[in-house]
């Protein structure tokens, strides 16, 4: 089973063209989903972050909507412009992304920032050495049923 040290929801919903809500999709959700994909991949964090596609996230009028967990840290307005600047100083350094942090976030009691990721090569069990030899018996005088150590 995956365990992931961050796990990034993007809204791509999309609603009917002039719904007065508007939807993520029509606002560059898919092209922000890409870009932050591309460049986690890029990053060489496969195996720690995973982004996601979300459905509606209940904020289309702050869309496009992204959610960080495990800090649950609501953004909105994100643009692909946005997504380098959110791995950096969130996803990758612990630092929450103020400028684009939707308002009214209680659950995270005034923090700004959460643990750094742990670097990959820490969260994984060190590779398997290649299996050695066996070590050899001593050379003894005798056939094995009868010889006598010197």
């Amino acid at each position: 089973m995956p365990s992931f040290q961050r796990h990034v929801f993007v809204c791509v919903n999309e609603r009917p063209p002039g719904n007065p809500k508007g939807c993520c999709k029509e606002k560059g959700a898919d092209r922000v989903r890409d870009e932050l994909k591309k460049r986690l991949y890029e990053r060489g964090l496969k195996g720690v972050v995973r982004a996601n596609n979300a459905g509606c996230l209940d904020q289309c009028s702050s869309g496009v909507t992204v959610v960080v967990y495990p800090e649950q840290v609501w953004y909105g307005h994100v643009t692909v412009e946005d997504v380098p600047e959110l791995i950096e100083r969130h996803i990758v350094g612990g630092q929450f992304v103020e400028r684009l942090m939707l308002p009214d976030q209680p659950h995270l009691a005034g923090r700004t920032s959460a643990p750094p990721l742990v670097p990959l090569t820490a969260t994984r069990p060190p590779p398997a050495q290649p299996a050695t030899e066996p070590a050899t018996e001593p050379e003894l005088d005798g056939p094995p049923a009868t010889r006598v150590d010197k």
